[in-house]
């Protein structure tokens, strides 16, 4: 195999130690657990400078001995015992210590290789098991499941040891070595039922509540704390001293060379993520746990086997179940450290809490928004964690929230369509609470520097939602044209709108200017369904299908206008002496309700809006003007006349209430989700044609979708193309 022996070259000379042990390592020989050559490899400075050819190269070789040697099951063991025994010495550096980071860092080259040319789905290529003679210390039976014995290690290192100048760089190993083991979720076609099998991902989920506790923990506060590599590397004098170029040396160059995994330790952010390349691992450790699904069979007996595959699989899916996932629930948990209700909560749960800095973690958050995994993670907590999505709305600094997740709306055509959707999720399940809808009224922002259509200066943070709300409808129509996006931003709207206070001049028009762009779009659609009617009658096109296309979308596009109506029937009708601005822009604009006074879905909520219309117009026909209406004057007769409207003849309507429900199977979407944010921010290089959970032109896709249509959101007139 070229430069790279399978067996320890015989001129190998001394002073390549390294040279020569990864050769055995790879090679054709087993060595004993109990052998001293596991310490000769764990001990070397890794600085090797391989070129990527020569990484491929022993790759191959160690898959091809591996079933024989078991190096990987050894190595993994190693890997733990290295850990036991670090996690009892001192604070300071230790050689065992940096026997730790290789046996991680090694670990992660070849099981990556192992699980990308793995055969189907079968884990037995793996070879986790040690031969029957092999003769094993006290700390390790025989029969132990090397993969849980491995994962429950490594959890144990991450959740009980701290993050210090001296274990950063374990600490960072650990978590791309869990990557790399639970990425059998992205290379393996994925079934989501009980014949899906991940050995490393199941040995997780198994663990005792108390470790998941501590590991769930401390991944959230090493997001929180955003620790850094420690660059003077004094603190790192037996890993670097003397001649040796050492740890530092293996991290800064050679992790380019010799491995394919590009782990960038001290390479710069990119500006969204936190800046901390453990913060961001720890985040995406987290998020694969928490979306992790386990299927469990209830019966298999009980299926008929004669049935064809696709019948097949979709009784298993009918007679499974998902086991409860313990990070999910311990997220779930998680509650305050300020708070002290341990005795209280301790007794209400199973198991141990997950105490959180609920500050510090909101603060996170806030600073990270523009990163997609910590969208997801807001989007977990405020979905899942009653305590926390509660402190949220106590909180009268909202803005901290809202205004990173309303600039990263306005830069939509710039985001994927999923990071759009998450937070437009997490809007509506903060509008569901009346209290947070009055608070966003109240908190005026002095200005937005960042919303280029025009100046807006002592808006308030209500207003400007329901700006950036609209505008993302507008860039929907233009660009994505997807429904569900549609009626995620018409549902906040209307759950804030019985509680819009002061609404501006500019968000007022920009409401009424939504439903002249629905209507437009309503007009059309009927336009073209009669069109494909009358050519289908003819004869001229067999378009049945598509007549029912356009009839459907039509009736969706009603649908869309009954809710404007209602949102602007919930301001007039609970709101109105507070919002002269939206009335103002009702008057201005009365022309683009006439074309719909008598349609039957729509007619009722018109009247309202006419009544209020009428009301107005007769007291500005009332009032005697030297000169020439201005758009002062006309506002302050409205102020005026507020004031006196006691809302005679309006129809009072029940309000419009939505509620997020998370659709059966979400594992469905959010595995693969995560998946892609971990090849997106980690900077593992998968092989493509390894990838089965989602085609491997996605991520390309997505990059395409969020290519600039900034023409399309220019115009802020209210006159759309659409």
């Amino acid at each position: 195999m070229g430069a790279v022996p399978s067996t320890p070259r015989k001129n190998a000379l001394p002073q390549d130690p390294a040279e020569y042990l990864i050769g055995a390592f790879v090679g054709e020989k087993s060595y004993p657990l109990t052998s001293d050559f596991w310490d000769e490899l764990l001990e070397l400075p890794l600085s090797l400078q391989w070129p990527h050819h020569r990484v491929r190269q022993a790759c191959e070789i160690f898959g091809q001995n591996n079933h024989h040697t078991r190096h990987l099951a050894k190595i993994l063991i190693h890997l733990v015992w290295c850990l036991q025994e670090s996690m009892s010495t001192s604070a300071g550096p230790s050689l065992i210590h940096m026997k730790a980071v290789n046996a991680a860092y090694l670990s992660s080259i070849f099981l990556k290789y192992v699980i990308e040319n793995s055969k189907g789905n079968s884990f037995e290529e793996f070879y986790l098991s040690l031969d029957e003679g092999e003769a094993v210390p006290e700390n390790f039976h025989g029969d132990q499941n090397t993969e849980n014995f491995a994962m429950h290690g490594v959890l144990s290192f991450i959740g009980m040891s701290d993050v210090s100048s001296h274990t950063y760089l374990l600490h960072h190993e650990l978590l791309n070595l869990m990557l790399v083991a639970m990425s059998t979720q992205l290379c393996y076609a994925p079934s989501l039922g009980p014949k899906d099998v991940h050995p490393f991902l199941d040995a997780v989920i198994i663990q005792e509540t108390s470790l998941v506790s501590l590991v769930v923990r401390k991944l959230l506060l090493n997001y929180i704390t955003c620790p850094n590599f420690p660059l003077n590397g004094g603190s790192y004098s037996i890993f670097s001293g003397g001649s040796q170029l050492g740890v530092l040396q293996k991290v800064g160059s050679a992790a380019a060379n010799f491995v394919l995994l590009p782990f960038s330790y001290l390479a710069s952010s990119n500006g969204e993520g936190s800046g901390s390349p453990l913060a961001e691992d720890s985040l995406l450790v987290l998020l694969i746990l928490i979306h992790y699904r386990k299927c469990i069979m209830v019966d298999e007996s009980l299926l008929d086997k004669s049935e064809d595959d696709a019948t097949m699989d979709s009784l298993l899916k009918d007679s499974s179940y998902f086991s409860e996932n313990p990070y999910c629930k311990a997220l779930e948990n998680a509650r305050d450290i300020e708070l002290d209700r341990i005795d209280i909560e301790g007794n209400a749960h199973r198991g141990p809490l997950v105490r959180l800095p609920f500050a510090s973690l909101f603060d996170t958050l806030g600073m990270h928004l523009a990163d997609e995994s910590s969208v997801l993670l807001l989007y977990s907590l405020v979905h899942g964690n009653s305590d926390f999505l509660e402190y949220v709305l106590v909180r009268t600094d909202l803005d901290t929230l809202l205004m990173p997740i309303l600039e990263t709306l306005y830069n939509a055509s710039r985001r994927t369509s999923n990071q759009i959707y998450m937070l437009l999720i997490v809007l509506l399940i903060l509008s569901q609470d009346s209290s947070f809808n009055g608070s966003i009224h109240k908190l005026i922002l002095p200005s937005v520097p960042w919303y280029q259509e025009r100046l807006l200066h002592h808006t308030s943070l209500g207003s400007l939602m329901v700006i950036i709300l609209i505008r993302t409808v507008k860039y929907n129509l233009s660009k994505m044209r997807d429904v569900y996006l549609h009626t995620n931003c018409l549902a906040t709207l209307a759950n804030m709108a019985p509680h819009v206070h002061r609404l501006s001049a500019y968000a007022s028009q920009r409401l009424v200017s939504l439903f002249d762009m629905l209507s437009r779009k309503y007009t059309k659609l009927a336009e073209l369904r009669n069109d494909k009617m009358l050519m289908n009658k003819a004869g001229s096109i067999d378009g049945s299908n598509i007549s029912e296309d356009a009839s459907t979308e039509l009736h969706i596009y009603t649908d869309f206008l009954r809710i404007v109506l209602e949102i602007l029937n919930a301001i007039l009708s609970y709101a109105l002496p507070r919002n002269p601005e939206v009335v103002y822009a009702i008057l201005q604009r009365q022309e683009v309700f006439q074309p719909y006074k008598n349609h039957p879905r729509f007619n009722e909520l018109l009247e309202n809006i006419y009544t209020v219309i009428d009301f107005f117009n007769s007291r500005m026909d009332a009032q005697r003007m030297d000169g020439e209406w201005s758009v002062e004057k006309v506002l302050q007769i409205i102020i005026i006349n507020c004031r006196s409207w006691r809302g005679e003849g309006m129809k009072m309507f029940n309000q419009l209430r939505f509620t997020y429900e998370q659709e059966n199977h979400p594992e469905e979407f959010f595995i693969p989700y995560v998946w892609q944010l971990v090849l997106s921010r980690s900077g593992f290089i998968f092989n493509p044609s390894a990838v089965n959970l989602f085609p491997v032109d996605m991520l390309v896709e997505e990059e395409q979708e969020a290519s600039t249509v900034e023409e399309a959101l220019k115009d802020e007139t209210g006159e759309s193309s659409v």
